[in-house]
C-alpha cells in the first residue's frame, strides 16, 4: 500500500528508519531490532541509501528481504547526486520488480571529490522527483528541514526549495530530526503561509550520548535545548539513567507533536530497538492510537 493512502486516514501513523548493515555484527543487531519492532506493526519502514551511490543495491536487497519476510510496507531512500539518469532508471526497474510503491527522493550529501566521482545528471532533489513521477506510479516523499537545510541561506529559501519538490510531484515530506518542537511548529506555520500543503511527518530520534549531540550540531545544524544537553551530560556515565531520560524526553516531545496536529512520527532508530520500542509503547498507552 502506498504511504499516501495511509496518510488519508485520520489515525496517526508511525514508521521506523533502518540502514543496510555493513558488517556481520550490524546484520545480527538489525535482525534483533526488526524482531523487536515488528510487534508494534509500523505503518511503514524506510531503508536508507548512501549518498555516495556505492551501495544502492544493498538498499534494494534489504528492502526486498524485509518485504518478503516481514510484510512491512517499505519506503526506499534514493539519492541522486552520485547517480546518472541511466543508473536511476535501472534502480527504479529493480524497485518495480520487488513491488516497492514508496520512494524518498533525496539529493544526498555532496561527496568528497577526491574519493567519489561526482556525476552531472542531477543537481537537486526536485529533478529526481520529476523523473520518478515519470518513471512509475510511486508515492514520493521528500526531506524537510524545520531548522533549514545547512546549505540554505534562510528558512524561507529552504521552504521555497521544498515547494519546487512538491511542484515536481512530491506527495509528502519527512523532517530531519529536531529536539525543540518550537522549530517544527514554526516551520509548519511558515509552510502554511507559503501554501505548502502536503503532509509533513516529524522525524524523532532518542539521544544516547553527548557525542551524538555534538555530531548533530556540527553536521546538521540542529539546535540542542539546554535541558537536553545538560541532562545528557549529567547522565553520561550512567547508562540506565541516560536511557530513561532519553526515552522520557522523546516521549514528551512526541506527545506534544501529536496533540498539536502532527499526523504521525517517523523514528530514526539507528538500527536499535530498545528506546524506540518503549517510546512508541508510551505513545500508544497515552494516546490510545493503536490496539
Amino acid at each position: 500500500m502506498k504511504i499516501t493512502e495511509r496518510l488519508k486516514d485520520k489515525r496517526k501513523i508511525f514508521s521506523f528508519e533502518f540502514y543496510p548493515p555493513k558488517t556481520e555484527n550490524d546484520a545480527i543487531r538489525l535482525q534483533s531490532t526488526i524482531k523487536e519492532l515488528k510487534e508494534l506493526k509500523p505503518d511503514f519502514v524506510s531503508i536508507t541509501n548512501s549518498s555516495t551511490g556505492t551501495v544502492p543495491y544493498r538498499t534494494v536487497g534489504l528492502s526486498k528481504a524485509l518485504k518478503e519476510k516481514t510484510g512491512f510496507e517499505i519506503m526506499v531512500h534514493l539519492t541522486c547526486v552520485s547517480h546518472t539518469k541511466k543508473e536511476i532508471k535501472e534502480i527504479v526497474s529493480n524497485l518495480k520488480e520487488i513491488g516497492i510503491d514508496n520512494v524518498l527522493a533525496l539529493r544526498g550529501d555532496i561527496p568528497d571529490k577526491e574519493t567519489i566521482e561526482i556525476k552531472k545528471d542531477y543537481v537537486y532533489a526536485n529533478e529526481l522527483v520529476e523523473d520518478l513521477r515519470a518513471m512509475g506510479d510511486f508515492a514520493i516523499g521528500v526531506a524537510a528541514y524545520p531548522e533549514k537545510h545547512p546549505q540554505a541561506s534562510t528558512l524561507k529559501d529552504d521552504i521555497l526549495n521544498l515547494k519546487k519538490k512538491i511542484d515536481a510531484g512530491a506527495d509528502f515530506a519527512i523532517t530531519q530530526l529536531f529536539f525543540d518542537n518550537k522549530s517544527y511548529f514554526n516551520f509548519m506555520d511558515k509552510c502554511a503561509q507559503m501554501h505548502v500543503n502536503i503532509p509533513i511527518i516529524p522525524g524523532i530520534m532518542p539521544v544516547t550520548s553527548y557525542k551524538q549531540l555534538s555530531n548533530f550540531t556540527e553536521m546538521m545544524g540542529v539546535a540542542i535545548p539546554e535541558d537536553l544537553a545538560g541532562n545528557i551530560e549529567k547522565y553520561s556515565k550512567d547508562k540506565e539513567s541516560l536511557m530513561k531520560f532519553s526515552i522520557d524526553y522523546a516521549t514528551a516531545q512526541s506527545f506534544q507533536l501529536l496533540e498539536n496536529g502532527a499526523n504521525g512520527i517517523h523514528f530514526y532508530t539507528l538500527n536499535r530497538s530498545k528506546a524506540t520500542k518503549q517510546i512508541l509503547k508510551n505513545i500508544m498507552a497515552h494516546v490510545g492510537i493503536k490496539d
